[in-house]
């Protein structure tokens, strides 16, 4: 069997990792594209060097841009390469602008779709990320289902057929990933961090960067934390920060330390050992979920909406007021449910396509 997947950000690269090791140990052929949708070192190719994902046999190059031109460029050049190799299978992870364009491209040459991490909602249509799920799940032939609400999403919307309830490939990753990088990883010396004694940070989603009155709050709020901040800095943000002289102004706090985006491993060492997590990002969400953090989400909204079932998460926006009181008082209950599977979704994956 040949399965031909799609991949282009970092959060699908890690998503990928097991299931690209489940291929092979099951004896599938699989043809990785890169779209180029993140293209520099540290938000690519530094995670197929750490997880061990097969080199891509091709790369579209395909870089930023708004999402017209971005998904149009990403479906002229996918759908040439399935005109070539014509494989069995066409494999989508996520919710990007990769996942559509591959997802549009395979339905029009009448290849079989599977869709990884399918029937997410977080029921806010102004995202683009809303739009390329719901798209991508309505043309699928396999959608693998990370949690029992997904599947409830898609029967709400008459999909029925090809659903599995499979877990999700995250977690798959965090317990292939860590063992090596509690060995490998030096990121907690590098940045003279204690366990426990710190919060890990991420802000990269439009409604919080492209508002400057959205991200001024948020900078300000982790900055006016009395302990360290980590902050991670996502190319969109930094490039908003360095035009507003006025948020490098706020960010001058000495406890709010900003670092370079950083590899997988290095993540999550920095979740594992951090006190809380405050993020805009849905996987790191998960992440810190499955790491048994507390999450103060940077959205109105999310679409792992269980985490904030289960008291794990808590939803501020990005309200200066609402973000310190939460990582100043949130407390999450003692048990912690395993929502998103055993850490075997790969193989489940890897078996069904078979």
């Amino acid at each position: 069997m040949n399965i031909t997947t799609m991949l282009g950000a970092r959060p699908q690269f890690i998503k990928a990792a097991p299931v690209c090791r489940a291929f092979r140990d099951a004896g599938i052929n699989e043809t990785i594209i890169h779209t180029g949708q993140h293209y520099d070192y540290a938000m690519s190719q530094v995670f197929f060097d750490q997880l061990g994902i097969p080199a891509p046999a091709m790369n579209l190059g395909v870089g930023s841009g708004n999402h017209g031109r971005q998904t149009a460029a990403m479906l002229a050049g996918i759908e040439e390469i399935l005109l070539a190799q014509r494989p069995d299978r066409v494999l989508v992870y996520g919710d990007t602008n990769s996942t559509l364009a591959g997802a549009l491209a395979a339905v029009k040459l009448g290849i079989p779709i599977a869709h990884v991490e399918a029937g997410l909602r977080s029921f806010n249509r102004s995202m683009p990320e809303e739009h390329n799920r719901v798209l991508t799940d309505h043309v699928a032939d396999w959608l693998f289902c990370p949690t029992a609400t997904a599947v409830d999403n898609l029967r709400r919307e008459n999909i029925t057929q090809g659903v599995e309830l499979v877990g999700d490939t995250m977690n798959d990753a965090i317990v292939l990933f860590t063992p090596l990088a509690e060995r490998s990883s030096t990121i907690l010396q590098e940045l003279s961090l204690e366990s426990n004694k710190y919060i890990l940070a991420t802000i990269h989603r439009p409604s919080n960067t492209d508002v400057p009155e959205h991200l001024a709050q948020i900078l300000t709020a982790l900055a006016s934390v009395d302990e360290i901040v980590v902050l991670p800095l996502h190319p969109r943000t930094q490039a908003r920060m360095h035009a507003s002289p006025a948020m490098q102004s706020i960010t001058r706090n000495g406890n709010l330390r900003i670092v370079d985006p950083v590899g997988y491993l290095e993540m999550l060492m920095l979740t594992t050992h951090a006190r809380i997590v405050a993020t805009d990002s849905g996987g790191l969400q998960k992440e810190a979920y499955l790491c048994g953090k507390p999450c103060i989400t940077l959205r109105e909204e999310t679409e792992w909406v269980e985490t904030v079932q289960v008291g794990w998460s808590i939803l501020v926006g990005s309200d200066a007021a609402r973000i310190s009181a939460a990582i100043a008082s949130f407390q999450p209950p003692a048990s912690r449910p395993a929502l998103f599977g055993e850490g075997n979704a790969a193989i489940a994956i890897a078996q069904l396509l078979h």
